[in-house]
């Protein structure tokens, strides 16, 4: 009797670990497929978009570029950028990615971000403006576009009267030109109130000797606490200001002084691997087009549709997730006009932390998915 139970256990044992083997087999091929299928939607498992010009390295560390666009020959638009650091530029590229040494401005504490606008009336011509955040100095940096010519009598000190913490210590900047021509600097710091007033906007004008200065106007801007704000950017047309509250969102505000500092809207709040940076605004018409924020622990850029609906004005639903070769990217700009034979449907810029800037056609960011101007 014992003999034939124990040969019955063993048989029982064979067939129990056969089955076990079975379903141990089945998980393994239900795990694959579920690989399988996540990896064909995670945007990882997606070739990456190459640039088709990277610009020649600064001396220390690029973080955010801004396009002129030569309105009478756009074949000799420039690319302004910022080299962070206490001996930092404002580097001026060409469409292929040269320095243009004369056009250089050396010598800025630790410029961080770049805007432009145009036709800012000074000595009564109007006049392109770049303008550059100094972190160092407090103060905004102004000069002449394309001639790079200071227009700021040596800057233009700003968040006065402030005392917390790196509450003076300029980062985002972005230039809001209003429906009736007068022009706003929106600026940021490294740190400031979690309760609102965390970005304070300026008039800019002549001061009557051909130099701008800047008039408080308001202050606005919920912050989370939980990292930073640096990236900034304006919709002209729609009125609207974006800013990236890192780790949290992109918040939403009007962007005219008049119209309440109420939130509108946040959103990629989710799908961000760490920070949110740099914002950059692609417009197929006056209202619409796509919304590109920098997602920069994973080296890709989140495309958000530009318009929202009547129901819902202020949602910006994800349309596209594009990766890219620039790595852990802090600022970027969009061009949505025909420069020239490479860029005829516009230009991407983003900076990229091997002392460079990118360069990509806008086609090859929108793919199939999205549209071109």
């Amino acid at each position: 009797m014992f003999k034939c139970s124990e040969k019955l256990m063993n048989k029982r044992n064979i067939l129990f670990a056969a089955q076990l083997l079975v379903l141990m087999a089945s998980s393994a091929c239900q795990q694959n497929n579920s690989a399988n299928k996540a990896a064909a939607t995670d945007t990882t498992a997606v070739a990456e978009v190459k640039p088709v010009i990277i610009t020649e390295p600064v001396k220390y560390d690029t973080d955010d570029p801004a396009i002129w666009v030569n309105k009478a020959e756009p074949a000799k638009s420039l690319v302004i950028g910022t080299d962070k650091d206490a001996d930092g530029a404002l580097y001026v590229f060409d469409l292929q990615g040269k320095i243009v040494q004369d056009k250089v401005v050396r010598g800025l504490k630790r410029p961080n971000n770049v805007d432009l606008a145009y036709g800012l009336m000074l000595n009564g011509k109007p006049t392109d403006i770049a303008v550059a955040s100094e972190r160092i100095t407090h103060k905004l940096r102004i000069f002449s576009v394309p001639d790079m010519k200071p227009v700021d009598n040596g800057g233009i000190e700003i968040f006065k009267g402030e005392t917390g913490n790196e509450y003076r210590d300029l980062m985002g900047i972005a230039l809001y030109t209003a429906a009736d021509g007068k022009i706003y600097a929106i600026a940021g710091r490294k740190n400031g109130p979690t309760t609102g007033g965390y970005l304070w906007q300026y008039l800019l004008s002549d001061d009557g000797t051909g130099h701008v200065k800047a008039t408080l106007v308001r202050k606005f801007g919920t912050y989370s606490g939980k990292k930073e704000i640096e990236s900034i950017a304006v919709d002209n047309e729609l009125k609207y200001v974006y800013y990236s509250d890192e780790q949290v969102g992109v918040r939403q505000y009007a962007a005219d002084p008049d119209q309440g500092d109420k939130q509108l809207g946040m959103f990629g709040t989710t799908g961000f691997k760490v920070d949110h940076e740099g914002i950059s605004i692609y417009k197929l018409t006056d209202s619409t087009g796509y919304i590109l924020v920098s997602d920069q622990g994973a080296n890709r850029f989140q495309i958000f549709g530009r318009e929202g609906t009547k129901q819902k004005p202020y949602e910006h639903k994800l349309l596209k997730i594009v990766n890219v070769a620039a790595r852990q990217s802090d600022g970027s700009d969009v061009a949505n006009v025909p420069l020239n034979d490479t860029f005829k449907h516009g230009l991407f810029v983003t900076m990229s932390d091997d002392k460079t800037f990118h360069y990509y056609r806008w086609e090859d960011i929108a793919g199939k998915e999205l549209k071109s101007k």
